[in-house]
């Protein structure tokens, strides 16, 4: 595995370059499994400057599907700000997609794939140099709850918060600050104190 380790402005972080998002992945599993306990953020692309222009990785990817999937798979990737370069039918219910796309567009795409074909999807991709940059890819839909203290989750704070997303943890588990906990309902990163606990009072209710 090929990558290389910089230091970040925060002594307790680090910027890891590698050759794509899978050897990044083997990376952080290998790491747990040694037992290390880390953050890790979402991948980005290496950019460049040329003529004064920034510009961005792209890649020429080719994506088998049955054809009942073919207008799935195409919205997908525009969603990515893929470029349909070419389509062939196989004549046996399945077709071949071609498309030019960024190479952020596809983090993550192979897991949209499988989701959106029920796993039939099948796609390889090859690097096409760069181009300049294609603008703002959107392509979650929620972001992440993510714990901002160290404690142990209680069901009056999970409660207060479960307007904004779903939990993963249950409560009384213990978690740390930047922990992810749940799914936003919103697509930002969203910081919660899921290890509030609820303030008793020796005074009753008027209705006691």
């Amino acid at each position: 595995m090929s990558i290389k380790v910089l230091p970040t402005d925060r002594p307790d972080a680090w910027e890891v370059q590698g050759r794509g998002e899978l050897a990044l992945a083997v990376l952080a599993e290998q790491m747990r499994r040694e037992g290390y306990e880390l953050t890790v953020g979402r991948p980005q692309v290496v950019t460049k400057k040329i003529d004064g222009v920034i510009n961005e990785p792209m890649e020429n990817t080719t994506i088998d599907v049955p054809e009942e999937y073919m207008g799935t798979v195409t919205q997908l990737m525009a969603d990515r700000k893929g470029r349909m370069d070419g389509m062939t039918n196989h004549g046996t219910g399945w077709v071949r997609l071609q498309f030019t796309v960024p190479s952020r567009g596809l983090i993550g795409f192979r897991t949209a794939l499988l989701s959106a074909t029920r796993g039939t999807g099948i796609a390889s991709s090859i690097s096409a140099g760069y181009a300049p940059w294609a603008g703002q890819i959107v392509t979650r839909q929620n972001g992440s709850m993510v714990c901002d203290r160290q404690g142990v989750a209680t069901p009056y704070a999970m409660q207060r918060l479960q307007a904004r997303g779903n939990f993963f943890v249950e409560p009384q588990s213990p978690v740390y600050e930047g922990q992810v906990v749940g799914i936003n309902n919103k697509p930002d990163e969203l910081d919660v104190n899921i290890t509030l606990a609820k303030h008793m009072t020796n005074m009753r209710s008027a209705t006691a």
